[in-house]
């Protein structure tokens, strides 16, 4: 039974009704959004997230295509509208627009987030948000923030349902590929339209008073949902640390978590190294992102995506250290670090929930950018893709290949698709034989995939990680393979993760597979036959490490 304003929600399936309302809202918003899209990046790859919230901007439901890490770029948003703007200067009809990191408006710049008021009875009940991964901040620096793109705190984009043209403008003159900004921001626009439109047809069935209590009962239901389960978990500390790499930076990075889990709550102790002079810093909401992500796939996946979750958990990290970066730290890559992020709680966590644990997946989110002129266009072009890698093994099951893993959720692009839209080849796609771990279920495979450089003078820039390090099986389990990258003879070569690309130079991009769950002596020999058939394992594998003659 919740109590709000006066009213008290008494009635669990009504509860859930509106719940699953709710979540229609935002799955319809971010379908919105793909459709009306003008980018390769979005309307194929996906690399947007919908949201809804309550007038005090907690989080009541997010959309199952979104990346989980978006909700970094989300978290605290609204706290910072309502901060700059004071009560009564919000009016119907308003948009507002933000991404910057250090301003409450997203986790890094490319990320840009609309967000708009749903007015009920004069009165702001609810915000409408989605937020788009925006692929056009090529050939940047990353030693610091203002070398990133363009930072734009929450401010107005729209003014009672008129577009601020003086705004748009400005933000369309920092891009480097404007037409795709301008036709992606107007589908963002439309995307939150539509949403405040369903809310408010909802609220006429229902009336305000009994969404807002809904609501409340919906964020206390993931409440008690989430100590049920961090209670199932026994009671004690538990340790983990690994290293991080990047192509950015000279040396590995040191990063450590303590988990104390007491009851039904939960506290999470990072240790980690001053922020660096990289882009993989990251901002409190991108960790907090990570961990709540983290927990939920260890405790019950099932429980609702709300702010709920986050009620029962404690999360500390140094502050102006990579887990919990101050300005002017970059942050464009901060998706690697919040990869390891969840390998360390893994890791951490390993034997107090053993059933429900993968070992380590590839770590990374394998990012790669082209840019430079199409001379058939003579326009600027960036192309951004994220490869995905080898998903960790667990008890019951082996490790899916070629996926995203954890922090990320976007789809690949299609080769026809950016073949058409790119002066690029992709000459392999091909998942990489022997690059799971060995394990009584198999980690997953990594994929290569080579393009070849059409056009002169094309930026390459790479970020990814486990190049130095492999994924770490579990329970007997053995690692995955590293990623890497090749280069045609005669390309200049990539240093620091970058290299500048001419035509008919190719680069061949290999991610990490994953670690194995188990002795690979316990591996069915009618599995060990089948993945040699398969071409997922060597013959001579399958004799030396599982002893099975294929």
């Amino acid at each position: 039974m919740t109590h709000t304003e006066g009213k008290t929600m008494q009635d669990p399936v009504l509860v859930e009704v509106i719940g699953s309302a709710l979540s229609s809202i935002v799955e319809e918003m971010g379908e919105t959004l793909v459709r009306a899209a003008y980018s390769t990046n979005i309307k194929e790859r996906r690399d947007c997230t919908a949201s809804l919230f309550d007038a005090a901007g907690r989080m009541l439901a997010q959309d199952e295509g979104g990346s989980p890490l978006h909700l970094g770029s989300l978290m605290g948003i609204v706290d910072e509208i309502t901060r700059r703007y004071p009560a009564g200067t919000i009016e119907e009809g308003d948009t507002f627009i933000g991404n910057d990191p250090f301003t409450g408006g997203g986790s890094h710049l490319p990320d840009i987030v609309l967000v708009s008021p749903v007015f009920l009875d004069g009165e702001i009940t609810a915000w409408v948000a989605n937020l788009a991964h925006h692929a056009d901040f090529g050939d940047r620096g990353h030693a610091h923030i203002f070398q990133e793109g363009l930072r734009i705190p929450p401010v107005r984009l729209m003014r009672r349902g008129e577009l601020q043209n003086d705004l748009f403008e400005l933000i369309l003159l920092n891009c480097q590929v404007p037409h795709e900004r301008r036709a992606d921001l107007r589908a963002q626009i439309a995307a939150n339209r539509l949403a405040v439109t369903r809310y408010t047809e909802l609220a006429a069935r229902y009336g305000r008073d009994t969404l807002v209590a809904a609501a409340a009962a919906l964020l206390d239901y993931t409440e008690r949902r989430t100590r049920a389960a961090i209670a199932r978990v026994p009671d004690g500390t538990y340790t983990f640390a690994d290293r991080f790499d990047c192509p950015e930076l000279d040396d590995e990075l040191d990063l450590g978590v303590t988990v104390t889990v007491h009851g039904d709550e939960v506290t999470f102790d990072f240790t980690a190294p001053p922020q660096v002079r990289a882009s993989v810093n990251v901002v409190w909401t991108a960790l907090y992102a990570a961990v709540y992500y983290s927990l939920k796939t260890l405790v019950d996946p099932d429980i609702i995506p709300n702010a709920g979750l986050h009620r029962p958990v404690t999360i500390n990290a140094p502050r102006g250290s990579v887990l919990n970066c101050a300005e002017p730290a970059a942050v464009n890559g901060r998706s690697e670090t919040c990869q390891r992020v969840v390998d360390l709680i893994h890791g951490a966590l390993a034997d107090a929930v053993p059933e429900t644990v993968t070992a380590a997946s590839n770590g990374a989110n394998t990012g790669v950018h082209f840019s430079g002129v199409d001379s058939r266009t003579g326009r600027y072009f960036v192309y951004l893709e994220t490869i995905g890698g080898g998903c960790g093994a667990r008890l019951g099951k082996d490790g899916m290949d070629g996926v995203q893993v954890h922090m990320t959720n976007t789809s690949n692009l299609p080769v026809e698709a950016l073949e058409t839209e790119y002066p690029l080849v992709v000459e392999e796609y091909a998942l990489i034989d022997d690059s799971g771990g060995d394990g009584r279920t198999r980690g997953g495979m990594g994929i290569r995939r080579t393009v070849r450089v059409e056009e002169s003078d094309v930026h390459f820039w790479l970020d990814t990680s486990r190049q130095r390090s492999q994924p770490w099986g579990l329970f007997g389990g053995g690692p995955g393979a590293s990623a890497g990258v090749e280069l045609s003879e005669g390309a200049q070569p990539v240093e620091h993760g970058y290299t500048r690309l001419q035509p008919g130079d190719r680069v061949s991009i290999r991610t990490a597979g994953a670690g194995g769950y188990g002795p690979p002596s316990e591996r069915d020999p009618d599995q060990v036959r089948r993945d040699v058939a398969e071409g997922r394992i060597s013959a001579e594998r399958a004799r030396t490490v599982y002893g099975v003659e294929s």
